[in-house]
């Protein structure tokens, strides 16, 4: 068991006392060596007294001086009491029923298939404007510099579209085939 030590003013005494922590605050209280260890505030807010004074100065920790410490316990972990809690925490030992797996991952092939289909429909419709590097020039691009700006973005969002294409074709050969 992991303790925490943290420092509190005096009125945490009392409510490590309430919380019911007596027992390894009376421990340390009856031991006279553990009241005469000295306690470090290291960096990162880390409160120890398992240093000696050579490491602790080492790693740039402060003596604490008269400082009382609250040591508070974690509460234990709650184990499942039956089947049917275990199925639906989701831990790494929970099974998914291979129906619903196989649903699952057909549902995902459904929508990464219906999503390459549109951006496999922009492709098309943005190499048709394209045009080989061609496209035909707007009323509002008199100026050359205007007609290479669009042609420039049209290339990238050309590129962008076709990287696009091939992380989906990717996504797809990952899942099992369709049954």
């Amino acid at each position: 068991m992991k303790l925490k030590t943290h420092r509190t003013p005096w009125f945490g005494l009392t409510a490590c006392l309430v919380l019911g922590a007596a027992a390894p605050l009376s421990a340390w209280a009856d031991n006279p060596a553990a009241a005469d260890k000295q306690v470090y505030k290291c960096p990162g807010n880390l409160y120890t007294d398992s240093l000696s004074a050579k490491e602790a100065a080492a790693k740039g920790c402060k003596t604490l001086e008269g400082a009382p410490i609250t040591v508070l316990q974690s509460a234990p972990r709650r184990e499942p009491k039956d089947s049917k809690e275990a199925k639906g925490s989701g831990g790494k030992d929970a099974k998914v029923d291979p129906g619903d797996q196989r649903a699952r991952d057909s549902d995902a092939r459904r929508i990464l298939e219906a999503e390459l289909k549109k951006e496999e429909d922009a492709l098309a419709a943005l190499k048709k404007n394209y045009n080989n590097g061609e496209p035909e020039r707007q009323g509002d691009e008199k100026n050359y510099q205007k007609y290479a700006d669009r042609v420039a973005e049209m290339k990238a969002a050309l590129v962008r579209k076709e990287a696009d294409v091939e992380a989906l074709k990717r996504e797809l050969a990952k899942l099992p085939a369709a049954q």
